[in-house]
């Protein structure tokens, strides 16, 4: 069966069945050859006002509804992206410019996340407290009511899922904006799913558009709670605008995440540790590898890997057979990618591979002699660029990783992992993964970055999901009224 058998969508608001958009359509857009590939509904400010209303009022039957209800539906989601997981997948490549294989794996995490976030619907919700007075005393989670998802382009299906999933399970309503360059796969789809695994009508919106639809979102008066992933500048806007309003926002933002190579690490395999880690998805991951702190005893061999490795990537249609790495989402991305790269060269890096496009395709690149002082050193990259920069001691290594306004993963590459946590210890960072690159996410586990990559573990695990999405209510129960002196 075709999830979307329709490639124009004439409305936004997800409610059962599609309806006329305020904001009128908007085209999706393939990044790979520019084409038309349908087009979808663009929600303005009244839309999102509307939809918002719509599920606070949904979103207390769903609420009242047993958790096995709620964790039924999340399972039936879970095997529908399962069913439907090839025209999914095309749907990433087409829309998103994902590789096959990067593909494949966002709709497994997908996958993953429905069914985690079922089980996360029977979960304990609250406990028993201690009381100086003769009473029960309890603390419970309850829903927060209606949460805003503000999802990014480069993984659209399963930054908009972690959140969603999660959410709804919990007993919540959702209202998710997906990036409107990837407004099927990142919301069409999940919208789609959702339906068709019984959620009842109203309880997730879904509703493409640009910033006036984020605007209103984190304003709304019914949304209590906002999830956003995507640029720490646009995350400080959103937790400006939240702090005003005096709710909640979760936010997952940039990053530029240092990877160490010790002096006893392996260089071939930390020369494919690092490519995978910068390379991945062009780069367009806020958790890639944005900085290869190489000790000086390997950095020449290292450097030369990783150049090798960089040049024998096929860059090129994702739908194309043997295509490792596809487009950069649109000409503006490519244009700040490649302007980096430039500044950084004129600031005296060497560039060992790449360096060069082709349209949106960028070639893999790899900067040797990047100093502190480097353009690619301090900025976030968001494409597929690997800048080298050398230290000689552990203190060094140190001190260079943490000379960062960012703080979202690292990797350290050792022969001694407990030196490398040891190392860890010193460098601020929300992911530390020992003799690994910096790119990894599962259901299961905690995600999320300090200093300016966000506000901390807001998404995975059952305590950070329940922290997000639930509020906590203080109970007392006494088995007579209580007497008072007046």
């Amino acid at each position: 069966m075709t999830l979307l058998n329709d490639r124009e969508w004439r409305g936004n608001v997800f409610t059962g069945s599609w309806r006329p958009a305020q904001g009128g359509t908007a085209p999706v857009t393939s990044p790979t050859t520019g084409s038309e590939l349908g087009r979808i509904g663009s929600a303005g400010a009244a839309d999102v006002a509307e939809a918002a209303e719509r599920a606070a009022e949904a979103q207390r039957h769903w609420a009242a509804v047993p958790f096995e209800e709620r964790a039924a539906v999340l399972r039936r989601a879970g095997a529908k992206f399962e069913e439907e997981a090839d025209e999914i997948a095309s749907w990433l490549r087409q829309e998103a410019g994902s590789a096959a294989g990067k593909a494949g794996f966002e709709v497994h995490l997908a996958v993953t996340e429905a069914y985690e976030s079922a089980a996360l619907a029977s979960q304990p919700n609250g406990e028993v407290l201690r009381s100086a007075q003769p009473r029960l005393s309890l603390a419970r989670r309850v829903p927060v009511g209606v949460v805003g998802v503000i999802a990014p382009f480069n993984f659209p299906l399963i930054l908009g899922m972690r959140s969603v999933a999660p959410a709804l399970a919990l007993g919540n309503a959702v209202v998710l904006k997906p990036d409107p360059r990837t407004a099927v796969s990142g919301g069409a789809v999940i919208a789609e799913v959702f339906r068709e695994a019984g959620l009842p009508d109203g309880v997730l919106q879904m509703l493409p558009g640009g910033a006036e639809a984020g605007e209103q979102l984190v304003a709304d008066p019914n949304i209590a709670v906002v999830s956003f992933t995507g640029s720490t500048a646009a995350g400080r806007k959103v937790g400006e605008a939240a702090g005003r309003h005096l709710k909640r926002a979760h936010l997952e933002l940039g990053g530029n995440s240092p990877l160490i190579v010790l002096e006893d690490a392996d260089v071939d395999r930390a020369a494919s540790v690092g490519a995978w880690g910068s390379f991945l998805h062009q780069g367009q991951i806020c958790m890639t590898t944005g900085r290869h702190l190489v000790h000086e005893s390997l950095a020449d061999a290292y450097v030369e890997k990783l150049a090798a490795k960089a040049d024998a990537l096929t860059v090129g249609d994702p739908e194309q057979e043997g295509t490792a790495l596809g487009p950069i989402i649109d000409v503006g991305q490519r244009d700040r990618i490649h302007d980096l790269v430039t500044r950084s060269v004129e600031a005296g890096a060497k560039v060992r591979a790449g360096g060069t496009y082709d349209a949106q395709f960028y070639r893999p690149t790899v900067l040797d002699q990047v100093t502190r002082d480097t353009p690619a050193f301090h900025e976030e990259v968001f494409g597929p660029v690997a800048p080298v920069i050398r230290f000689s001691t552990l203190e060094e290594a140190a001190e260079i990783a943490a000379a960062s306004d960012y703080g979202l993963s690292l990797g350290i590459l050792t022969g001694n992992p407990m030196r490398g946590m040891e190392l860890a210890d010193r460098i601020p960072t929300g992911i530390v993964h020992i003799n690994d690159q910096t790119v990894d996410d599962e259901a299961v586990a905690p995600f999320g970055g300090v200093r300016a990559s966000g506000t901390g573990a807001r998404f995975g695990g059952t305590r950070a999901n329940l922290e997000a999405f639930t509020e906590t209510q203080w109970v007392t129960m006494q088995s007579e009224i209580q007497r008072y002196p007046f």
